[in-house]
């Protein structure tokens, strides 16, 4: 039985160093050599940071494009869905609700042209990207309250959207507004 012991002592020190000191002190060196040094990476506006770039926010004025809703009010420290089937009649309600509040803000913009993603909640709640159909849609609004032209609105989505090789292209909702605020 001795000679078990003294192996299993060691056998577990050894794995403690390595699953809780090498492993963390990587990843944390990992963390660091990233895109904000492992804090995330912040997007400044006027000399100020205004947000995170993987962290949705919620935009309401007719000046900025919207992303998509969130179930947790895109609180970072609650991540997470509504987890309502598409049956349950208070999720059908509040779907309702966004589709017709939607389109009083963006009253060119028929139910049959609203992606879904505009009135729906992504699973974590933080999506801070679009489709650029998505922000296709909201061009007509934001081109009428900022007195520009749609094609300048539209250009300035082609120019934020990040095309992807395997899945589908995306925009940014926050440096799209961060872009938009910068559009003379």
């Amino acid at each position: 039985m001795k000679k078990y012991i003294a192996p299993s002592i060691r056998m577990t020190i050894a794995m403690l160093m390595l699953c809780c000191v090498i492993y963390f002190g990587l990843v944390t060196l990992i963390g660091k050599l990233a895109p904000g040094n492992g804090h995330g990476e912040t997007l400044s506006a006027n000399g100020r940071i205004v947000g995170y770039a993987l962290i949705g926010q919620k935009f309401t004025a007719d000046k900025y494009f919207w992303g998509r809703p969130s179930a947790v009010d895109y609180n970072a420290a609650g991540s997470g869905g509504s987890n309502k089937a598409g049956s349950n009649p208070d999720y059908v309600k509040m779907v309702g609700e966004r589709i017709d509040a939607f389109l009083a803000h963006n009253p060119g913009v028929s139910r049959a042209q609203l992606p879904a993603e505009m009135v729906t909640a992504s699973g974590s709640g933080l999506d801070p990207d679009i489709s650029p159909a998505s922000a296709y849609v909201q061009v007509a609004r934001i081109a009428r309250v900022r007195k520009q032209s749609p094609a300048s609105i539209q250009s300035l989505i082609d120019q934020q959207t990040i095309k992807n090789a395997i899945g589908p292209d995306k925009v940014n909702v926050l440096k799209l507004n961060i872009a938009l605020d910068k559009l003379k």
